[in-house]
């Protein structure tokens, strides 16, 4: 086999399940964070519509920073 080859498919497997794990950590974190931010009680059987508002507005927040932040470090390369 082609060592050169195995190489640049082991660098884009590698890559691959960096992504992975940033995606993962990203979602543990915001997790986290919109919890303690939107959940203020002890949850019931489903979300109060104020705490679905604050989940999804804090979330849509957090990504749109992510990207922004991804955006800012890529030109800087």
């Amino acid at each position: 086999m082609d060592s050169s080859l195995n190489s640049a498919e082991l660098q884009h497997f590698i890559s691959q399940e960096k992504e992975k794990a940033m995606v993962n950590e990203m979602v543990a974190k915001l997790t986290t964070v919109c919890w303690d931010k939107c959940i203020t009680s002890t949850p019931g059987s489903k979300f109060s519509s104020s705490e679905s508002t604050c989940l999804s507005n804090c979330a849509q927040r957090y990504m749109d920073m992510s990207l922004i932040i991804m955006k800012r470090f890529q030109s800087m390369q």
